[in-house]
C-alpha cells in the first residue's frame, strides 16, 4: 500500500493531538535542562512495519565510523523506497511543525528540506554515537537548530539491546537519562549548548533504526547558545578519550570560525 506524507502528517497529527497535554507537561518540566517529549504508538502498527521493511541494506548506506560514531545513515533520499521520503517529510509538513511548536511553545519553527545531518540511521552490533551537542545551525548558517526529532521503527527492540538515547542534563561527568528506542516511539528533544546526549552501544545483532529530523528556528532557544560544530565528549569511564574529542573539537570549531561553511560541504544532505 502507498501512502502519501500528508495522509501520515494527519495520523501524527491525529496522535499528538490526543495526547497533547501529556505532552505539553513533559516538554515543560525538562526544558530548563533538556527540554524533551516522548510519545508512543505515534503511527498505525501495520505503517511503521511497512517503514521498517522499506529501510535499506547496510551497504546501500553511508557508513560513519571515528572515535566520535559508528553508525549508518542514509540521506539521498531519491535512492530507498518511496515510503522513506514520504514519511521523513511527513514530519516537515506545516501542520505538524505548528503542532510540535505549541506543545513545546517555541515560536516561528521551521522544518529543513534539506535533511541536513538527518534521513535515516541504522546501528548494527558495537555501534554507537559519543555524548555530543548537534551543529548549532542549518547548512548556511542562517538558522539555529533548535529541536531533534527520533522516530524508532524497530520491532520489538528491548532496552537490554541497547542502542538507546541517552540524556545528559547535567552534564556527561554524571549519569544520563535513558531512553529506550522503543518500537513506534517518538522522541523530541530540544537542541542548544547544554543538551548533551548520545545513543548507547548496540548489544544486539539486529538493525536498530530510526527516521530523524531537525526544526530551525531564527533565534536560539537559550540566549547562552553560541555558534559551534557538532561536538563531542567521552563518556565519564573514557577518559582519554575524552582528551582527545575535546581537542577535535575545539580544533574543528576554531576553524569554522575562520571559514565559516567549512573547507569542504558536508555531504550529509539530500541533494534533489
Amino acid at each position: 500500500m502507498y501512502i502519501k506524507r500528508h495522509d501520515i502528517s494527519q495520523l501524527l497529527l491525529n496522535t499528538l493531538e490526543e495526547n497533547k497535554q501529556d505532552l505539553k507537561d513533559q516538554f515543560s518540566k525538562t526544558k530548563d535542562e533538556i527540554g524533551y517529549f516522548i510519545l508512543d504508538n505515534v503511527l498505525p502498527i501495520e505503517l511503521v512495519h511497512q517503514i521498517f521493511d522499506s529501510f535499506p541494506n547496510l551497504d546501500n548506506t553511508v557508513k560513519k565510523h571515528t572515535l566520535r560514531e559508528h553508525k549508518h545513515v542514509g540521506y539521498q533520499m531519491n535512492e530507498f523506497n518511496t515510503l522513506l521520503e514520504e514519511v521523513i517529510y511527513a514530519f516537515q509538513e506545516k501542520t505538524v511543525v505548528d503542532k510540535i511548536a505549541k506543545l513545546c511553545d517555541i515560536e516561528h519553527l521551521e522544518p529543513d528540506e534539506n535533511l541536513y545531518a538527518g534521513g535515516i540511521s541504522l546501528m548494527r552490533q558495537d555501534n554507537f554515537l559519543n555524548p555530543h551537542l548537534d551543529n548549532s545551525h542549518d547548512k548556511d548558517i542562517n538558522r539555529w537548530r533548535v529541536l531533534n526529532l527520533l522516530y524508532y521503527v524497530t520491532p520489538d527492540w528491548k532496552l537490554e539491546n541497547g542502542g538507546n538515547l541517552e540524556l545528559w542534563p547535567e552534564g556527561v561527568k554524571n549519569e544520563p537519562i535513558t531512553i529506550e528506542s522503543k518500537f513506534n516511539r517518538l522522541v523530541v528533544m530540544a537542541t542548544h549548548d547544554k543538551s548533551w546526549h548520545s545513543v548507547s552501544k548496540v548489544r544486539s545483532d539486529r538493525i536498530r533504526c530510526c527516521v530523524s529530523n531537525y526544526y530551525f528556528s531564527k533565534s536560539p532557544l537559550k540566549k547562552t547558545d553560541s555558534f559551534h560544530v557538532t561536538t563531542f565528549r567521552g563518556r565519564p569511564s573514557e577518559k582519554l578519550k575524552n582528551i582527545v574529542l575535546q581537542c577535535d573539537s575545539f580544533l574543528r570549531n576554531s576553524l569554522r570560525k575562520v571559514i565559516k561553511k567549512g573547507i569542504r560541504e558536508n555531504k550529509h544532505q539530500y541533494k534533489k
